[in-house]
């Protein structure tokens, strides 16, 4: 067994997570400057894909050439991590909230003791002696080199407990939020487990090595497919909740889009000047065009709507056993095509009002107060039999014609 062939590349997981800052980052470069959340999200991922990227062996050897000096990756890397706990902490602590003092106080505290952190490595790399370039097992190889088993020691300490604070905070989170935001805890709880088995199996490795023993196969082979399975579960976690609610919005908003469809070629006849959209606008931006142009429309039947006749269709529907909701928007329905049909025949029932609103066009009186279900109307207009039935009463010369919009 060799470790090209098992050796899980780093590339992967980088991707992962550099694909997911660049998901959020119009989000961030929108709210940069007035949302620190954003802010700790943005870093938090960046520095999480700058660990992959400089933890794959042909970045280790590049800097290790590129300095001259055996194993100089080693406390970049590490730093890069570091960094990365420090991230983590802080956008835990912002995401915590509370007293603006105490945050900043606490935030601090983490940059201070992370930076000592990082000088420690660094001073304690300038000490050690590790002339044997070691790209995939440095922490085993150099498990009982002194001043290198302090850094070793050191990094994997910082990494665990800011994984460890970060698991358990979040995880106190999940029973306050729902949806989305939970989706996304519950995986990043699930990744930041991960990265404490990460360090568990690491650890276990170099003490076995302080004991004598040899299991630097934990750490060679085992611990870079957890590493990698926990910048996906990061990822995503980070990805989900935004992804998924836009995803969301734009499922409800095409079906609200695709259920108008029927009323605005009921009210085709009309000529209300929408301006045509292109086919790249946004869905949301066309269910407002859409909305708009059936409101411009009812606006234009308001002379010729006869509240007597939404009455009848309503007393019918009721009589037939429909829910109130079911039979207000059948008997809407009816009075649109009733009053498209007096329209054609030029037989206005009332006077064009002053003003008009949309939520009061189909009450049959004026100062009404319900508010028509325009997509349930839109609905009864292509299913309903009675809507249908009373369409056939005016003749072919009525029935929708086709239209694109």
């Amino acid at each position: 067994m060799t470790s090209d062939k098992y050796y899980i590349p780093y590339f992967i997981p980088a991707a992962i997570l550099t694909l997911a800052f660049v998901i959020r980052l119009p989000v961030m470069m929108r709210f940069w400057r007035n949302d620190p959340n954003v802010r700790n999200v943005g870093g938090l991922l960046l520095l999480g894909s700058a660990v992959f990227y400089f933890g794959r062996p042909e970045t280790i050897a590049a800097i290790n050439r590129g300095s001259g000096i055996s194993n100089f990756a080693a406390p970049v890397v590490y730093t890069v991590l570091t960094l990365f706990c420090a991230a983590c902490l802080v956008m835990i602590i912002h995401w915590r909230g509370g007293d603006p003092r105490r945050v900043r106080r606490t935030t601090w505290t983490i940059g201070v003791i992370y930076s000592a952190v990082v000088a420690g490595l660094w001073v304690t790399f300038a000490f050690a002696d590790v002339p044997v370039e070691r790209l995939r097992d440095l922490d085993t190889y150099y498990a009982n080199t002194p001043w290198m088993r302090e850094h070793i020691l050191l990094y994997l300490l910082a990494h665990t407990t800011a994984c460890a604070i970060t698991s358990v905070v979040t995880w106190t989170w999940l029973r306050q939020v729902s949806g989305w935001l939970r989706a996304g805890l519950v995986l990043l709880v699930i990744g930041f487990i991960l990265n404490l088995a990460y360090d568990t199996v690491k650890l276990i490795a170099v003490v076995s090595r302080w004991a004598g023993n040899d299991l630097d196969w934990l750490s060679t082979y085992v611990a870079p497919p957890l590493a990698s399975v926990c910048a996906l579960f990061v990822a995503v976690g980070f990805i989900l909740p935004h992804a998924g609610e836009a995803v969301q919005g734009f499922c409800m908003d095409y079906r609200q889009y695709r259920s108008l469809g029927p009323f605005v070629k009921e009210l085709a006849v009309l000529d209300t000047g929408t301006i045509r959209l292109s086919r790249r606008a946004p869905m949301s931006r066309r269910l407002v065009q859409r909305r708009t142009r059936i409101s411009d429309g009812l606006l234009r039947l308001q002379p010729y709507m006869d509240p007597e006749v939404r009455l009848r269709a309503l007393g019918e529907a009721t009589g037939r056993g429909e829910s109130p909701a079911r039979a207000a928007a059948t008997a809407d329905a009816v009075a649109v095509i009733a009053a498209i049909h007096r329209l054609r025949l030029g037989d206005e029932f009332a006077p064009e009002p002053e003003a008009g609103d949309a939520a009061t066009l189909l009450t049959g009186a004026p100062g009404g107060m319900r508010s028509p279900d325009l997509v349930a109307v839109s609905r009864a207009l292509r299913r309903s039999p009675a809507v249908l039935a009373h369409r056939a009463r005016y003749g072919p010369a009525d029935r929708p014609e086709s239209v694109t919009s």
